[in-house]
């Protein structure tokens, strides 16, 4: 009879653990957010998002004030619309704008919400009209590779070579 008690505690334990490891592992990839805050739901609209994905953070000022609920395709503008939920403790001015960041070199993205200096506040249901596309690193890349070619071809030309 002892042993089975003491089966039945480490068992509760092991399930205890188990789901605590879960738990955090959700937390850690961004897929679990528990905030019991109520939120209002604004919109922006981008020309690209870039590897931005929902659920992922709204900061200001380096803090967490939202998150992202939803990315679709907008067929009439042909842009991204994204959808935010604010926390309702936040206010934020109706100029303010938003840019996709990325943690880091090659971190996940998120988005970056400047305040603005209007004296009204964003409510639910506005659009935020003032954004930044994400910066896509192959385009960078290869800007920067077409430029020093560029560069070459011009400095033979100056040399008299064709």
């Amino acid at each position: 009879m002892q042993r089975s008690k003491n089966d039945l505690w480490v068992g509760i334990f092991v399930l205890i653990g188990a789901v605590a490891i879960l738990f955090l592992a959700l937390q850690a990839a961004n897929l679990l957010t528990l905030s019991f805050q109520k939120n209002y739901m604004v919109s922006a609209k981008f020309d690209n998002v870039g590897g931005l994905k929902p659920k992922a953070a709204v900061r200001s000022a380096g803090v967490v004030v939202g998150r992202v609920e939803s990315i679709v395709f907008d067929d009439k503008s042909f842009q991204a619309r994204v959808n935010l939920a604010i926390e309702s403790r936040y206010a934020f001015p109706k100029d303010s704008s938003l840019k996709i960041l990325t943690s880091g070199l090659l971190g996940e993205q998120f988005l970056g919400l400047e305040p603005g200096a209007e004296d009204k506040m964003l409510v639910a249901g506005d659009t935020i009209s003032s954004t930044q596309s994400a910066m896509v690193l192959e385009s960078l890349i290869s800007q920067f590779l077409y430029s020093k070619a560029a560069e070459g071809n011009n400095a033979d030309v100056g040399k008299g070579k064709k």
